[in-house]
């Protein structure tokens, strides 16, 4: 990887970390995905902008295989994921195969323009529901 998609990987990721995710995670509307730690076992919450589409939820990493909750889902595919304020079990799968920019075009805009701006490895993850 050069080395300027390692800086930004790493301002990115420690700008969420501390500043983005514990805001967005109180909203109530914001789409929350909770896998479990890998190391730890414990309950980790990532704030998302996604989309349901039948029996799934979709979403693009920004930073594909390096993103903690990827690596997390890589452990365990069982997730939950709260979306209107409920939350919904379900399998998440790593779709390397599908086109993540396309992708993005079916989902939020305004996290879809976040994702494309400053991600470095896009990877979709689609999460089939339970109920």
């Amino acid at each position: 990887m050069p080395h300027y998609r390692e800086l930004k990987f790493r301002a990115v990721t420690t700008l969420q970390r501390r500043v983005v995710n514990p805001l967005s995670t109180r909203l109530p509307a914001q789409c929350l995905l909770e896998t479990t730690g890998r190391k730890s076992g414990l309950p980790r919450r990532t704030p998302v902008g996604g989309r349901r589409v039948a029996q799934a939820f979709w979403i693009v990493s920004e930073f594909g295989e390096k993103a903690q909750y990827v690596r997390n889902i890589q452990a365990d595919p069982r997730v939950r994921v709260r979306i209107g304020g409920r939350w919904h079990t379900g399998t998440a799968q790593l779709l390397a195969q599908d086109d993540p920019r396309a992708r993005l075009r079916r989902l939020p805009l305004f996290n879809s323009a976040v994702v494309r701006a400053v991600g470095t490895n896009l990877l979709t993850v689609r999460i089939d529901l339970d109920d």
